[in-house]
């Protein structure tokens, strides 16, 4: 009998795929262009990254997305990339980083999940991101990412999924986000990966409660 994953996996991969050739036009959510999101974010200032390569883009296929280093009074840094989606039924659907880790030489030593309480429209929530350690060669580095949509944050790609398919047949809509948080692990540091883990999620209690103006509820 095949694992009850896998079953999931294939209903909901079939499922996409049927998504995908629906023939029902999609409304364009309305959004602020990442063009407009802010340098500053309290005592994060931000450093624009290279744009992403002509290959890398054809890979990714996003409408929209950020890619900065943002560095904090003290000068910790953390990465941040959000990509964005307006349609996913033409085979535009969003990359688990895990796809593309290995790619670029990154290693996975540990995953997890890690809750963070945060702010939405004035009031508190938890979210539950994805927490990886990743290896190059010496370098380690924290990486917090999950999937927005629909004012909703999603650790399993499983459950995005889901949602993608259950907001598409009733919402007609399929525009949901990546939102990747990194921070570097010093070398040869007592607790460098708890202040990496500190310094991740600090940011992103920042971040969140800016999200709904980009990424459409």
């Amino acid at each position: 009998m095949l694992p009850r994953s896998v079953v999931v996996f294939a209903v909901l991969l079939s499922a996409t795929g049927f998504i995908a050739h629906a023939s029902r036009a999609e409304p364009t959510p309305i959004r602020t262009s990442f063009d407009r999101f802010p340098m500053q974010l309290d005592g994060w200032k931000g450093q624009q990254l290279p744009p992403i390569d002509e290959k890398s883009m054809a890979v990714l296929r996003v409408d929209d997305y950020v890619n900065r280093a943002y560095y904090g009074t003290d000068r910790a840094g953390v990465g941040l990339y959000i990509g964005f989606y307006k349609s996913q039924r033409q085979g535009d659907s969003i990359h688990s980083p895990l796809n593309c880790l290995p790619g670029s030489g990154w290693e996975p030593l540990s995953k997890s999940y890690l809750t963070i309480p945060v702010s939405s429209g004035g009031a508190a929530r938890d979210i539950s991101v994805n927490r990886y350690v990743i290896e190059k060669g010496l370098d380690r580095q924290l990486v917090l990412y999950w999937y927005q949509s629909h004012d909703r944050a999603i650790a399993s790609e499983y459950w995005s999924k889901f949602f993608l398919i259950r907001d598409a047949v009733r919402l007609n809509r399929t525009d949901a986000a990546l939102v990747r948080v990194i921070a570097p692990i010093a070398l040869n540091a007592d607790g460098a990966e708890t202040r990496a883990e500190g310094e991740a999620t600090a940011f992103v209690k920042t971040l969140f409660p800016l999200l709904s103006d980009y990424l459409p509820s």
